[in-house]
């Protein structure tokens, strides 16, 4: 089992920058598909990015391609969500999750394990 904490959320101006960070307990975290997703006030989890176990690939949603890059250090257990250029429309909770199996996944269903989710909020 591996436990997810989320930090780095916070207020920010449109068009600028956060970096969020996903620390992971265990000793196997290099073995976890690593994903983020947002859930923006009224509206359903929504999957932002996800990266495969060996980390030299990342998968994004069409919305924050170019703008956010997801990276993981298995050394320290953590994977990085950074966020550049924000806009109002990504204010959300981001949560990480991991998941056991499988190659990596775009859907929720495809993540065992959840952080706590960290607040993002982008004033226009």
């Amino acid at each position: 089992q591996v436990q997810l904490v989320e930090s780095g959320g916070g207020l920010v101006q449109a068009g600028g920058s956060l970096r969020l960070s996903c620390a992971a307990s265990g000793r196997t975290f290099s073995r976890y598909v690593m994903g983020w997703f947002r859930q923006a006030p009224g509206k359903e989890r929504e999957f932002v990015a996800a990266m495969p176990r060996s980390g030299d690939i990342t998968y994004y949603a069409d919305s924050v391609k170019g703008r956010f890059t997801s990276s993981r250090d298995n050394a320290k257990n953590t994977v990085y969500l950074q966020m550049n250029s924000l806009k109002p429309e990504d204010t959300a909770v981001y949560y990480c999750a991991a998941a056991k199996a499988g190659g990596y996944s775009i859907t929720e269903d495809g993540y065992d394990y959840w952080g706590q989710g960290t607040q993002v909020t982008v004033s226009s």
